[in-house]
Parts: C-alpha cells; sequence; structure tokens
C-alpha cells in the first residue's frame, strides 16, 4: 500500500507546477480546467482498457481445486467448503459476463445484492472509531491545503508560482515516503495502532507549526515532514480497517473509507472558507482542533484494541 501510495501521488508532484504555470497566463484557470478534465478522460479510456476478470478467475480456479483436494483427504467430509467457497465454485461453472456487457442502466440495489452474497457482513458499529478518526484527520489535512495558495498570499505575499513548486516538494517527499512505510513498520514491529497514533500527533503539531509559522522556510519545513507523516497515517488508517473487517470485505472497507473521506472533502471547504473570513491562519488553527480530538480518540480507544487493531473482546 506504501508503494501503491507513492505511485498515485506522482500527479500531485506534476500538477501543482503545470497549474501555476498555466495560471500566470491569459485564461489560465480555462486552460487549467480544459486540461484537467482532458487528462481525466484519457484515464477513464485506459481504465475500461483494463482486463478485468482474468487473474481473478484463475485465482478462484486455483483455490476451488485447493479445497476439493483438502476435502477429499479429510475425514468428516460434511462441512469441508466454506459457503462462499462453494457459491465461488458454482460460479466458476456459469458464463462470465464482461464489464462491457453489463447494463448501465442496471438497478442499483441488484448490484448491491450481488456483491453483499459474495462477502461477509462488516460490523461497521464496532469501526466507527477509525472511521471518525479518519474523517477529522481528513478535514484537518483538507484544512492545510485548502486555500493553501491564497494563504501564501496574503501572508507572505508569494506568487502562484512559486506556492506550486511549494505543493510539488511536499507531494515528492510524499510520494518518497511511500517507500518508507515498509521500513516504519518493521521498526515498529508492525505495531499499527501505534504507528498510527504517532503519526497523528505529528501531523497535529506540523499543522499548528503551520499554522504559527512567521516566514516561508518555516511552512517549507513543515510541509517537508507533513507529508511524510500523512502518508504514513493514510497507510496505517487503511491497513487497520482492512485487518478488523477480513480480507473478504476488503472492497466494502475500501469504498466506506473512500467515502468518509469525500465526506471530509465536502466539508472542509465550507470550513475553510468559514474561518479564511476570520484569518487567514483560521483553516490550520480549525484542523489543529481536528487533529487533537483524533488524538484524543485513539488515547482512548487504542487500549481497547488488541496489537492488529481489533477491538477486545471480554470473556464472561
Amino acid at each position: 500500500m506504501g508503494h501503491f501510495n507513492a505511485a498515485s501521488s506522482v500527479g500531485f508532484i506534476l500538477g501543482p507546477v503545470v497549474g501555476g504555470y498555466l495560471n500566470e497566463h491569459e485564461g489560465g484557470f480555462y486552460t487549467s480546467s480544459f486540461t484537467c478534465a482532458a487528462i481525466f478522460l484519457i484515464n477513464a479510456g485506459l481504465v475500461w482498457m483494463l482486463p478485468w476478470n482474468e487473474k481473478i478467475t484463475d485465482q478462484k480456479e486455483t483455490n476451488c481445486s485447493k479445497s476439493v483436494q483438502n476435502g477429499s483427504h479429510a475425514k468428516n467430509h460434511h462441512s469441508v467448503l466454506t459457503a462462499e467457497t462453494k457459491a465461488d465454485c458454482r460460479a466458476l461453472g456459469k458464463p462470465r459476463l464482461r464489464l462491457s456487457e453489463m447494463s448501465l442502466l442496471q438497478p442499483a440495489w441488484r448490484q448491491l445484492t450481488s456483491v453483499s452474497s459474495r462477502i461477509h457482513m462488516v460490523a461497521f458499529s464496532d469501526m466507527w472509531d477509525l472511521f471518525l478518526v479518519r474523517l477529522l484527520m481528513a478535514i484537518a489535512i483538507m484544512l492545510y491545503y485548502s486555500n493553501f495558495s491564497l494563504a501564501m498570499e496574503e501572508r507572505f505575499s508569494l506568487k502562484p508560482k512559486m506556492t506550486g513548486y511549494m505543493i510539488s516538494y511536499s507531494s515528492t517527499l510524499g510520494a518518497l515516503a511511500g517507500f518508507l512505510v515498509g521500513p516504519v513498520t518493521k521498526l515498529y514491529r508492525n505495531n499499527m495502532p501505534a504507528l498510527l497514533l504517532h503519526s497523528t500527533v505529528l501531523t497535529c503539531l506540523l499543522i499548528f507549526l503551520y499554522a504559527a509559522a512567521p516566514s516561508v522556510w518555516q511552512v517549507l519545513l513543515t510541509s517537508t515532514f507533513f507529508a511524510i507523516s500523512t502518508s504514513i497515517g493514510r497507510t496505517c488508517i487503511t491497513d487497520l480497517e482492512l485487518q478488523r473487517g477480513g480480507v473478504h470485505a476488503s472492497g466494502t472497507l475500501i469504498g466506506a473509507g473512500q467515502s468518509v473521506t469525500a465526506v471530509g472533502r465536502v466539508l472542509a471547504p465550507l470550513l475553510s472558507g468559514l474561518t479564511q473570513e476570520i484569518s487567514p491562519c483560521g483553516p490550520p488553527s480549525l484542523g489543529v482542533v481536528l487533529a487533537l480530538a483524533a488524538v484524543g480518540l485513539l488515547l482512548i480507544r487504542i487500549p481497547k484494541w488488541d496489537g492488529r487493531g481489533l477491538a477486545k473482546t471480554v470473556k464472561l
């Protein structure tokens, strides 16, 4: 996941530089918007060309054959295959529809039913703490980045081109930090809750230093470590969600996590605009408060988890 985050951060390296360069010319906003839309269309075309079912089918066929072989040598022949494995094996004998052959007007409830029948039910009520931490940190991080160019212009009279260079520099470090997730995890001996807590505390401290920065150089210093802490924290929270929900519910959990982040992206611009009216340092100051709330929640909930981030059960 760290390598995946590093790859996905490459766009954030080039985007601010190109955007800052285009915005300084006449009609720059139109050019930037048109370029962005064109890149989205190209990306959609590339995704549509990807092979969809080949590798997944081969993997399920292998799992089914192994399960049948294990079942033939077992003493108890009644409950060798799980219900999900049987369903997958039966599904392999049926004709598969490619994504291009599926109707785009298929009812949403039918798609949800087909998905929910193939995954285990996840007790989201037991994961409210992780989702709440993700929401708080998403809003806090968005408040750091929202109106960043405007804040740099108002606080330090910085031009958009220089602001774009700073954002690209921070994104470059964020991409490189993705390759540090593995060694840092080994350093913590796979104790993801502790790593998440420490990265959240560091992120909160860096947002505070950015809000109180008296010069551009201090902003540059905070953005250096901010990119690293947020990259590690994003990987930790995703890993904990997958560990708690299980492998079979990974798709549902990733989708739910992205939905929580999307809610933060909706709320952050509104909160940023309101606090920006009060002070240029208003958005990061509110981000500090939200990050502190996330730290407090982690301090309360982590003692109730085990080493993998799962809720401890009380034996009666």
